[in-house]
């Protein structure tokens, strides 16, 4: 009954949809372990923030299951409609948004009372139109007429979002290097994305409100004699979790550790499930990147394949860096670790990407040039 139930809803990859059943478990877990003790002390209650974190995974599947039963081609037709709102929603934040850790990246909408990141539906917008208007050109030669509102765009997106963020400024300009690199385009305007967007991105970053941030924690990740107070937590996490953990629910450093529940998870996982737990969770966002690849293999659809390559670099480089924050590997930023961290629009946003995945994976939908 059960099985007939989802091979008949559940569209599309399954090994998809079994690794992001095990990242939401894992996040439920881990997410309830990691607030407990901040839930009792502000809300008296340790199951407050895991009943908000589990209705918002609930939300975030859903949106993901109704994402993959659409026809993947609709969302090329919305992708410029959505640049457009990002880049009003941006500035928009950046000039009256609610300001949160130091930054007006958050946009509150009124009624529910949720804040809303324009960063993750710009991020969103600029990757399905990036696939869109490379794959019209898969089989035609490419001209400085077509790539530079390419590389335009690109550069604009980012720029705007390194006024407030530039963690993700920078990792989304280099999906779109990757994704630009795999539709073939000329190293010439590779080279102009990666040097206008250092050019506008710097600038953006310098008149915007982090720029003292990064500086700093740019020289305190190099000052190595003087560990950053967050880096230190969380070696002292790892070190606690040895190979097998101390077991789910036992995390010491989640009471000490800046955003245990968010920036800082992967650290908690170390920590209660150990070296083999962390491992684990590598292993899963690896796997998903292979399946998101596999699904531009099986595909002879230009654009499918790349809107699925250009959402799975995101994701996984994103989740890759999050973990290398977590050992110390990088400056610390803030980019919350997919389908795992404590999260509002982040954890929706990652729904919807992955269900456009998985509607890229249904087979026997034939291809259609995108409308732009």
């Amino acid at each position: 009954m059960i099985k007939a139930w989802l091979k008949e809803n559940l569209k599309g990859d399954y090994q998809i949809w079994l690794i992001v059943f095990l990242l939401s478990v894992q996040s439920l877990l881990v997410v309830y372990s990691a607030t407990g003790t901040y839930a009792y002390k502000t809300m008296r209650s340790t199951e407050f923030y895991l009943f908000k974190h589990g209705i918002l995974v609930v939300v975030s599947l859903a949106l993901m299951y109704v994402c993959h039963r659409l026809d993947y081609r609709s969302y090329a037709r919305l992708s410029k409609l959505a640049l457009w709102a990002s880049v009003i929603l941006l500035l928009y934040a950046f000039a009256f948004g609610s300001k949160l850790n130091e930054a007006n990246r958050w946009i509150t909408i009124p009624v529910i009372n949720q804040t809303f990141q324009p960063s993750d539906l710009a991020k969103l917008a600029l990757i399905t139109n990036l696939a869109a208007m490379l794959a019209k050109r898969q089989h035609l030669k490419y001209d400085t007429q077509v790539l530079l509102p390419m590389v335009t765009w690109c550069i604009l997106i980012c720029g705007c979002i390194a006024l407030t963020n530039a963690s993700t400024a920078i990792l989304l300009l280099a999906t779109c290097f990757l994704l630009m690199f795999i539709g073939r385009v000329p190293v010439k305007f590779l080279a102009l994305l990666l040097a206008g967007g250092l050019v506008l991105g710097g600038a953006a970053l310098v008149v915007g409100q982090r720029f003292g941030t990064v500086q700093k924690r740019v020289e305190r990740f190099l000052d190595k004699k003087n560990v950053e107070f967050q880096t230190e937590q969380g070696y002292i996490a790892i070190v606690n979790g040895g190979i097998t953990g101390r077991g789910p629910g036992q995390s010491l450093q989640r009471n000490f550790l800046p955003h245990p529940y968010s920036d800082f998870i992967f650290a908690v996982i170390v920590e209660e499930y150990g070296l083999l737990g962390g491992l684990f969770t590598l292993f899963l966002y690896l796997w998903l990147l292979y399946r998101g690849m596999k699904a531009v293999a099986n595909s002879d659809r230009a654009f499918g394949g790349l809107l699925s390559a250009g959402l799975s670099f995101s994701l996984v480089i994103q989740a890759l860096v999050n973990m290398a924050v977590a050992t110390g590997l990088v400056p610390v930023t803030g980019l919350p670790l997919p389908l795992v961290s404590m999260g509002g629009t982040s954890l929706l946003f990652t729904g919807i990407a992955i269900g456009i995945i998985l509607s890229v994976s249904r087979e026997g939908a034939p291809e259609l040039k995108p409308s732009l």
